[in-house]
């Protein structure tokens, strides 16, 4: 590979002060942080990173208490309820979370990261105009997204017509995703069948029928289950011989075909900067939620080989990270 990843932050529960760059202050804010497994340290260390540069408004200090918790909405839930008497602003990852947070907490000032269309699932008014408790980063940037991620399987699978789709129930991503999927699918002359999964015990089965629906691909649709569990449907996926695109590096990373996704260290950093204007007096409602700042296409090579697909040279070209 030819990158390599952030260092792990280690232990299960921290209290962070911020204090590189600050004066005394007369108020401490309370930050409640909540994340899920997989890469949640390492975007937490972005997270801290980014406002510890930032400094603090007039000498105030920081203490951030964070939760690593399993993705489950009732589990994350819980933690985020049992954070609000303590915090004075929420930072939570994903949509699964997001949406989990709205539902107990209305004013608390809460900045979401990685979440699929707030507006249509109801988390904000609009982008320009959250209008509540809520604002943050968006990982879509456009429903164009999934668009481009069907066209690059194309591009190395050309014969490619019938498309597998597999999606998380439940999972507040997979209606917005759907709808961008079924938009562009029949101008690109591609048959999509949707395959739902409700926990990670699910994927043999699922893939046994991909397989037997006899699919020349499969688009996983990016969501909380299916990040956290981007190593077994790679695997899965490589062993049943399927061209695959995902949203998350990790799965390219982990042996899936290719990837195309918002650079989630980045989504930390941006989310860091919400917190610190928040700090300064801003308003959530009044902060516009923005979309990711950096997207990356990561193609694995060696996939690509196991699979005898010829990786098109200008596609190689446009790629972020060849894994190789």
């Amino acid at each position: 590979m030819r990158r390599r990843e952030l260092i792990t932050l280690a232990g299960a529960a921290i209290i962070w002060p911020f204090a590189s760059q600050a004066q005394p202050s007369r108020k401490l804010w309370r930050l409640g942080y909540v994340g899920t497994g997989g890469l949640g340290d390492q975007l937490l260390e972005a997270f801290t990173g980014k406002l510890d540069a930032l400094g603090h408004v007039q000498g105030r200090g920081i203490v951030l208490s964070r939760r690593i918790v399993t993705p489950d909405a009732k589990t994350i839930e819980l933690a985020i309820t049992k954070l609000l008497p303590e915090i004075d602003v929420l930072v939570v990852w994903g949509t699964v979370g997001a949406a989990a947070a709205k539902r107990v907490t209305s004013d608390t000032p809460t900045v979401f990261l990685s979440v699929g269309a707030p507006v249509d699932i109801g988390l904000v008014q609009s982008l320009s105009h959250p209008g509540g408790n809520m604002t943050g980063v968006a990982f879509e940037a456009a429903t164009e997204t999934y668009a481009k991620r069907l066209q690059l399987l194309k591009e190395i699978v050309p014969n490619c017509a019938r498309v597998a789709v597999l999606a998380a129930q439940g999972d507040p991503n997979v209606v917005f995703a759907m709808k961008s999927l079924a938009t562009v699918a029949p101008a690109m002359n591609v048959e999509l069948t949707t395959f739902y999964i409700e926990t990670a015990d699910d994927l043999r089965t699922a893939f046994d029928q991909i397989q037997e629906a006899r699919v020349s691909g499969l688009i996983v649709i990016a969501g909380l289950l299916t990040s956290i569990n981007a190593k077994p449907i790679a695997e899965l996926s490589l062993a049943h011989r399927i061209p695959t695109c995902h949203g998350f590096r990790e799965a390219v990373v982990a042996g899936g075909l290719i990837s195309l996704g918002p650079d989630l260290f980045a989504i930390a950093r941006q989310g860091a900067v919400y917190v610190d204007k928040i700090i300064r007096g801003a308003r959530p409602a009044d902060l516009p939620v923005e979309q990711p700042d950096r997207y990356e296409f990561f193609i694995n090579l060696k996939t690509a080989k196991l699979l005898g697909l010829d990786v098109p040279a200008p596609l190689l070209a446009r790629a972020d990270i060849v894994i190789d």
